[in-house]
């Protein structure tokens, strides 16, 4: 286990990293009684990532703290899921530490104040040949000693993580890191769509109810103002994740929303403002990131603040006035009337798909990518109808946790875990469940997997009976999701089918896990107190077992 450098080592136990984790907490809220909860946290989290030196970059997301770090080994795991208030720690292209919705967006400003502020104190002592991590550079090095147990909650999570890092490396391939640097074009687009959405629920409501129809004009633009301009906030951010100038992105974006397109024709067709949408923001912003590279190289470095801007602007304009958009407009209107097709056909079945082979992609972070096609949906269609089926593999997580809990009721370590990850999982944030209790058991991964399915097929079929449920806004799931449902029907019509197809999602969940989520040596190795003396859990054998004892849990 890495050395906290603030407190000395750590010895390698799950108690001892629990209790030095929460004193690190209280000591700060010790040290400044004036800071609130969310100066505590941020400044309990730092020296846990390794410092701000260790840190290469600082940003958030509707529910995760995302950091770039500079050495992996500086992280202390274990110590930082035991803080109060993380929910969980996920490693993808950044490592994420989840605090759950409202709380991030209160904890990262805090974060990065405080590692501002050490780097800054750091600075002299880095002028004077000193390394601010050496330390714990060395505590890295340190070997542990302690006895490693099997049936604790914290050897779950270990297990968790490191088939999440082994399949992470099976999955770094140059086709899936482009999807996941798609995804974080969308990801800081998120608070609005989902603040818009619900505004945009909020106008339907008093519209259909006919109060305040003064008011109703000005939520309405208040509601479509920020998608009748998302292209540009795509194209800004498409600039600037592929390393272009933002602006320009932004700039050759904003031609697809400009009125004036509607003078123009394209392959015999006249353009409408906003043809093509998010897809053909995305696609105007990768070129102008090429055209604007290629520039950077050619240009003279004395006319390239004149020339490359405005080659740039001009070349990826004209091919999006005359190509792009066309394009991209005709491969919305297919993906929007492809989706449609598929539940109104498909059903039950598709939805049971959709359900089912969405947990493995959140697993692997790769769920993000889906974002533009939702946002598509939602610009063709007013809401898409593929994110509630996909959030009911959130409710088959929960019910098969729920089965967990109920099934080890000796494991006192793993339940805890449990209680502590379900709040958050009812609000459609899964990675701590995943990663701290189903993954890392393998069965009751596959049947959560199965409640998700069944759940999406419940939703499917409601869809092809003529009851759609679809979302304004994406990002949340679970209950969260409540406010944001909307349908061919009325809210509660709608409301009423979402949360029928939770129910099953958590029945489904539950029944599988319950009754097919664990094998006999299973439950021998997990149904214990791992706390416990070996002989308060030990039980006389009613046949003779040949297996090992402390054997570790084995996957299905």
């Amino acid at each position: 286990m890495p050395e906290d450098t603030t407190r000395g080592p750590l010895p390698d136990t799950n108690q001892n990293t629990s209790h030095n984790a929460k004193q690190n907490a209280d000591d700060h809220a010790q040290q400044a009684p004036r800071a609130d909860k969310h100066q505590a946290l941020a400044a309990a989290l730092l020296p846990l990532v390794g410092g701000a030196g260790n840190l290469t970059s600082v940003a958030h997301c509707m529910t995760r703290l995302r950091l770039g770090i500079r050495d992996r080994a500086l992280v202390q795991d274990d110590a930082l899921k035991a803080v109060p208030g993380v929910m969980g720690v996920v490693e993808d292209d950044t490592y994420q530490i989840v605090l759950g919705p409202g709380t991030v967006a209160r904890v990262a400003p805090e974060f990065e104040r405080l590692a501002e502020e050490a780097r800054a104190a750091a600075a002299p002592a880095s002028q004077a040949g000193e390394s601010p991590t050496t330390a714990a550079h060395e505590a890295a090095a340190a070997p542990s000693t302690a006895p490693r147990k099997v049936t604790s909650a914290a050897d779950l999570a270990a297990h968790g993580a490191a088939l999440k890092a082994r399949q992470k490396a099976k999955n770094a391939t140059p086709a899936k890191l482009f999807l996941r640097r798609i995804a974080n074009i969308f990801v800081p687009l998120i608070p609005a769509l989902i603040g818009c959405g619900i505004v945009a629920g909020i106008n339907g409501l008093l519209t259909n109810l006919g109060w305040l129809p003064d008011l109703v004009p000005a939520l309405a633009a208040v509601a479509a103002g920020f998608m009748s301009l998302i292209a540009v906030f795509v194209g800004f951010h498409t600039a600037r994740e592929f390393g272009g100038t933002p602006v320009l992105g932004g700039a050759v974006a904003a031609v697809i929303v400009f009125p004036g397109v509607a003078h123009i024709s394209a392959f015999g067709r006249p353009l409408t403002p906003g043809q093509g949408g998010v897809l053909g923001a995305l696609a105007a912003a990768l070129l102008a990131v090429q055209v604007e590279k290629r520039c950077r190289k050619l240009v003279p470095q004395a006319l390239d603040v004149l020339v490359t801007p405005t080659l740039t602007v001009l070349l990826t304009g004209l091919v999006t006035v005359f190509g792009l958009m066309y394009v991209a407009g005709e491969i919305s209107a297919a993906f929007a009337t492809f989706a449609d097709q598929l539940l109104a056909h498909g059903g039950a079945l598709a939805g049971f798909v959709l359900g089912g082979l969405f947990l493995p992609l959140v697993m692997l972070g790769l769920h993000q990518a889906l974002i533009p096609l939702h946002t598509t949906l939602i610009e063709q269609q007013g809401y898409t109808v593929l994110l509630p089926i996909l959030a009911m593999a959130g409710a088959g997580q929960v019910g098969a946790a729920l089965a967990v809990y109920l099934r080890l009721p000796r494991n006192g370590s793993l339940r805890t875990t449990i209680k502590s990850a379900l709040p958050a999982g009812f609000l459609g944030v899964g990675e701590p469940l995943i990663y701290g209790v189903s993954l890392p058991l393998g069965r009751p991964f596959i049947t959560a997997c199965l409640g998700g399915a069944f759940g999406g097929g419940f939703l499917g079929l409601a869809h092809q009976l003529g009851d759609t449920v679809g979302s304004t806004a994406i990002g949340p799931s679970g209950w969260a999701l409540f406010p944001l449902v909307k349908g061919n029907h009325g809210i509660g019509v709608t409301a009423a089918v979402y949360a029928l197809g939770l129910l099953v999602g958590y029945l489904a969940g539950f029944l599988a896990t319950y009754f097919f989520g664990f094998s006999k040596q299973m439950r021998r190795d997990l149904n214990a107190d791992p706390d416990a003396p070996a002989d308060a859990c030990a039980a006389p054998p009613t046949q003779p077992d040949d297996s090992p004892p402390d054997k570790a849990p084995v996957s299905a």
